[in-house]
């Protein structure tokens, strides 16, 4: 029995590790895209700062900070986009922010706001689009 148990403890303790051990990975490397997309934001590279934000979302783990301060840099050059009658920009940084939270969905959806938001945001610049072709 005392084998058994020796067994099971040790099971255990490095099934903890492992997600521990994946859970920093992960937490890390959406650090490092984040940074990434605010020196691209910076340096006013939109795709390379969307593509940045768009990571950060997809390496969700939770309680990051950062979920949330990525899905708002992609609202606001979403907006900035918009304002400046780029509205391919717009676009793509609005359909980048739907799609990161998508992407993350597992047992629950996380952003659903998000994606509330971006849908009505998506349908209003697909018919300003449209209005311009005409």
């Amino acid at each position: 029995m005392d084998k058994t148990k020796t067994i099971a403890v040790n099971i255990v303790l490095i099934a903890v590790l492992a997600v521990v051990m994946f859970w920093g990975n992960t937490w890390y490397r959406q650090w490092h895209q984040f940074g990434k997309a605010e020196k691209a934001l910076a340096g006013n590279d939109l795709i390379a700062a969307i593509a940045g934000y768009e990571s950060a979302i997809h390496m969700y783990t939770p309680g990051s900070p950062l979920v949330n301060r990525a899905a708002e840099r992609l609202w606001e050059i979403t907006r900035r986009a918009e304002a400046s009658g780029n509205p391919e920009g717009a676009l793509i940084a609005c359909r980048a922010l739907r799609s990161s939270f998508y992407a993350v969905r597992g047992l629950h959806q996380p952003g659903k706001e998000w994606i509330t938001r971006c849908d009505a945001k998506i349908e209003e610049l697909v018919r300003f689009r449209a209005q311009m072709k005409h």
